[in-house]
């Protein structure tokens, strides 16, 4: 994983700092900025006025955090410059004269250290350099030190316990397996099980998005969910022949999620923080806390057990009836089924919690809302895919044994040897998205655009093969070559069995073995008695 700035580096938290004060600022101030409301602000963060606007005009064209880090030239990034002497000494002041409960502001003991290194001959620091050495120290010893328990309280993890005021202040994210067999677009034979992805705003228990797939759950999956609940869902309902309302739209402020490894990662962490989402955690074994989403997953599942091909719950519930055989649905049917039970189900109906339906709640507050979306779509949902560095070479990007181009990167052939990122879907390796020296992200695609699309699943299955067979070096054409060739062996094997299952059935009983003399099958050829003979001559 490659990350430009570390978590606690300086530069990037300040960044953070930054976008909490000036997105608080746009909130209050949508349309005219005040002088004085940007001069209390710009004092806040230690810059001048004019420095501020233009953070701001930055912040509004890109809408990340990365818009407002600084780039300084010369020493890496990250890196303080050594100066033991000095730095020993602002690090007693700040120890002796800051962190205490009277809350002595910073430029009060700014003053102290520049008076103080001029004593001993050294030269001031800068509010930035005493800046940076104090966001070293742990933010919640810095407010306990300090006494400030409203950002003591403020750093606790409270889950389970929300005081939310307003729409998209907390947004609950959690993963489950449907508890339905699906089955394929082609042949409608069983497929097995997909995985959804649920998001619920806790104040108006709307549903603001989900995913529905047959990957387990990843990053992806959780990109794909938020892509869904942050933008408007007009198109998407219109495409799938849905006519019902379904307005949740925008970025939330915080979202809710389990300690499983996919909300745990650095990069998902940074890319939530990116698009100023704070990321809150549950505590680990205590479930309990996602009250909101977990109950959303039981109402959900209630509702798909009616359909042919569920599992139920537990065994128990499902007795003698046969998922497999039972499945009826593909998994878009599936997917316009759901999308049908959450918005024209769940949020119309009145909820316990709130004695109200849903969607009434979240009209009743949207205006609250204060819409925020991601400047960039694209950006946006690569933010949330799986990451690696890659050298730009002549013939252009090599991934997986395969070679990515896009024409856009041929101005950055030659400037520069430092490796570029690149973000791939694990579900389709046709593409990948490069992000170039100035930023922007581009899609490249094989180099050779015959060949098919296959999932890193494939691609992993295949190499594992081919180094059994001895091929240290795989070659690209022959990857490809395999993956078709077992795709294949699969689709015969699958079409051979039907084709056994149906001939089965088009078999005639099987009849009972024939008696001697028996010459006529379906006949009754035995001799009559006597007294049927005299009923015969009688008639």
């Amino acid at each position: 994983m490659s990350e430009d700035f570390a978590q606690d580096d300086p530069a990037w938290t300040e960044a953070c700092r930054r976008e909490e004060a000036i997105r608080e600022l746009l909130r209050r101030y949508p349309e005219r900025m005040t002088r004085s409301a940007v001069e209390d602000v710009a004092w806040e963060l230690g810059l001048s006025r004019t420095i501020l606007y233009g953070l701001i005009r930055r912040y509004r064209a890109a809408g990340t955090v990365e818009s407002l880090v600084e780039r300084p030239l010369g020493r890496p990034k990250g890196s303080l410059h050594k100066e033991p002497v000095r730095d020993a000494l602002i690090q007693e002041f700040l120890e002796r004269e800051y962190l205490k409960p009277t809350r002595p502001p910073l430029r009060r003991v700014l003053a102290q250290i520049a008076a103080a290194c001029r004593q001993q001959g050294l030269p001031a620091p800068t509010w930035r350099t005493v800046k940076a050495r104090l966001l070293r120290i742990d933010g919640r010893v810095r407010a306990a030190r300090r006494g400030e328990t409203g950002l003591v309280r403020a750093r606790r993890a409270t889950p389970g316990a929300y005081d939310v005021t307003r729409p998209l202040q907390v947004v609950q994210v959690d993963h489950t397996q449907v508890d339905v067999i699906i089955v394929d677009q082609a042949d409608r034979e069983t497929a097995g099980r997909p995985w959804i992805t649920l998001a619920i705003d806790v104040m108006t228990r709307m549903v603001t998005g989900f995913h529905l797939g047959m990957e387990a759950p990843s990053r992806t999956s959780i990109g794909l969910c938020l892509l869904h609940a942050v933008y408007d869902k007009t198109g998407w309902l219109a495409e799938r022949g849905i006519e019902a309302p379904w307005p949740t739209a925008g970025l939330p402020e915080a979202i809710h999620v389990d300690n499983g490894a996919d909300f745990r990662s650095r990069a998902f962490e940074r890319a939530c923080r990116n698009h100023g989402i704070q990321i809150k955690w549950r505590p680990i074994g205590a479930p309990h806390f996602g009250g909101h989403i977990e109950r959303l997953i039981g109402t959900t599942m209630g509702a798909v057990h009616m359909l042919p091909g569920s599992t139920f719950s537990n065994p128990a519930d499902r007795a003698d009836y046969a998922s497999g055989p039972a499945a009826r649905m593909t998994l878009r049917e599936l997917e316009t089924w759901l999308a049908w039970e959450i918005a024209g189900n769940y949020h119309q109906r009145v909820h316990s919690a709130l004695n109200r339906p849903p969607i009434a709640v979240w009209r009743e507050h949207e205006d609250q809302t204060g819409l925020r979306l991601p400047v960039d779509r694209l950006q946006f949902w690569v933010s949330f895919l799986p990451e690696e560095e890659r050298n730009l070479r002549r013939d252009g990007i090599h991934f997986c044994n395969i070679r990515y181009w896009s024409d856009a990167l041929a101005a950055d052939i030659g400037h520069g040897k430092e490796k570029l990122l690149i973000k791939y879907d694990p579900r389709d390796l046709s593409r990948i998205f490069v992000r170039r020296p100035s930023g922007s992200f581009v899609e490249a695609r094989y180099r050779d655009l015959g060949w098919p699309s296959i999932t890193l699943a494939e691609h992993r299955a295949v190499t594992r093969l081919l180094r059994a067979q001895g091929r240290h070096e795989v070659d690209e054409a022959l990857l490809f070559k395999t993956a078709l060739r077992q795709r294949e062996i699969v689709d015969a094997a699958r079409r051979q069995t039907v084709a056994t299952r149906r001939s089965r059935e088009l078999r005639p009983p099987q009849a009972a073995p024939e008696r001697k003399g028996d010459s006529l099958k379906g006949i009754d050829s035995r001799r009559p008695s006597r007294a049927e003979q005299e009923v015969g001559r009688k008639a």
